[in-house]
C-alpha cells in the first residue's frame, strides 16, 4: 500500500511507479495513452498520406471501404472519406490538434485556476469570497454552451478553440485547488512561514504550491480528458477549428451523413480514435487519484 513504510533501497518515486504498475488497468491506460501520443506527434513520417494535402487527393477514390488498394501504392486500411482521404491519415493527423488543443487548454487552465484557487485558499475573506462568486457563477453554466457563446463571438480556429476552452474550464481547478490549499493553511509550516514574516507570494509558491500539486495534477488529468471531449464537440457543430485543420470532430462530422448510406468507417473510426484516447487519460487519471489521495496514506 501506498501507506507502507519505505525499503531503505526504495526512493518515493520507485514507490510511486509500484504502485502505479499493481493495476492492471492503469497499466493499460499508460500504455494506449503512450502510443496514441506517439502516433500523433509521429504522425507526418508514419501517415500513408497527408490528408490535408489537396495534390495527394484523389476524388475518385472517395468513400472506398476499409482495405482497398489505393493508387498511390499503398492500401486505405481504414477506407476512405467523400474526399478520396485516407482514413487512418486523417486519424493520425486529427489526434495532432486534438491532443495538442486539450493538453494545452488544460495546462493553461490550470496555470489560471490553480493560481488562483492558491490565492483564495491562502488569503480568504474577501478575497477568497470574491474569487469563489466568479467560480460560482462560471460553473453554474453549461461548458458547451459557454463554449458556443465565445467561439460565435471569437470565431473558428485553434487559438480560439483553446482560449474558450480555458475560459471554460479553470473555474474547475480554482474550486478543488482552493479546498487544498484551505487545509493546507491550518498546517504548522505555513505558520512558521507566517510567523517569519515570509513574503506572501513565496509562501503561496514556494511552500503551499508544492503540497497541493497531487490535487492540481489530478485535476488536470481528469480535465485534458473533458477538454479533448470538449473541442471534438465544438468541432462536430461547426465552431472548433477550421476544415483546414485535421480534428477527429471535424472527421466525425464529415462522416454522419453517410452513416445511413451504409459508409460506417468514415466517422466510426475517428470516434472510436476519441473514445480511446478520451478512456485512456481517464484511466491515467482514475489512478493516479488512488495513489496520490493523501487519505491513503497512513
Amino acid at each position: 500500500m501506498s501507506g507502507a513504510a519505505l525499503a531503505p533501497d526504495e526512493t518515493p518515486l520507485r514507490r510511486f511507479l509500484a504502485d502505479y504498475a499493481a493495476s492492471p488497468l492503469a497499466l493499460l491506460g499508460l500504455l494506449l495513452l503512450l502510443l496514441i501520443a506517439a502516433a500523433a506527434i509521429l504522425a507526418p513520417w508514419i501517415a500513408p498520406q497527408d490528408p490535408y494535402d489537396l495534390a495527394q487527393l484523389d476524388i475518385l477514390d472517395g468513400k472506398l471501404p476499409p482495405g482497398s488498394p489505393a493508387g498511390a501504392g499503398f492500401t486505405y486500411w481504414l477506407g476512405t472519406d467523400d474526399q478520396g482521404r485516407d482514413m487512418l491519415s486523417g486519424i493520425l493527423y486529427g489526434l495532432r490538434t486534438s491532443l495538442g488543443v486539450g493538453a494545452g487548454s488544460a495546462v493553461l487552465a490550470g496555470i489560471v485556476g490553480g493560481a488562483l484557487g492558491l490565492l483564495a485558499g491562502y488569503a480568504g475573506g474577501r478575497t477568497d469570497g470574491a474569487i469563489m462568486r466568479v467560480v460560482d457563477l462560471q460553473l453554474s453554466f453549461p461548458a458547451i454552451l459557454a463554449a458556443l457563446m465565445i467561439l460565435a463571438w471569437l470565431g473558428k480556429g485553434v487559438a480560439n478553440v483553446v482560449l474558450a476552452l480555458v475560459l471554460v474550464e479553470w473555474a474547475y481547478y480554482a474550486r478543488t485547488v482552493r479546498g487544498s490549499a484551505l487545509a493546507e493553511r491550518q498546517r504548522d509550516y505555513v505558520e512558521a512561514a507566517r510567523g517569519l514574516a515570509l513574503p506572501a507570494w513565496r509562501v503561496l509558491f514556494r511552500h503551499l504550491a508544492p503540497n497541493c500539486a497531487p490535487t492540481f495534477i489530478i485535476v488536470l488529468t481528469m480535465q485534458m480528458a473533458r477538454a479533448v471531449a470538449l473541442e471534438a464537440t465544438l468541432s462536430f457543430l461547426g465552431l472548433g477549428v477550421p476544415i483546414t485543420e485535421p480534428s477527429l470532430g471535424l472527421l466525425i462530422a464529415n462522416g454522419s451523413e453517410y452513416m445511413l448510406a451504409g459508409q460506417y468507417w468514415i466517422s466510426f473510426y475517428p470516434g472510436l480514435a476519441l473514445l480511446l484516447t478520451i478512456v485512456a487519460v481517464n484511466l491515467v487519471g482514475d489512478h493516479l487519484r488512488d495513489v496520490l489521495n493523501p487519505k491513503l496514506q497512513a
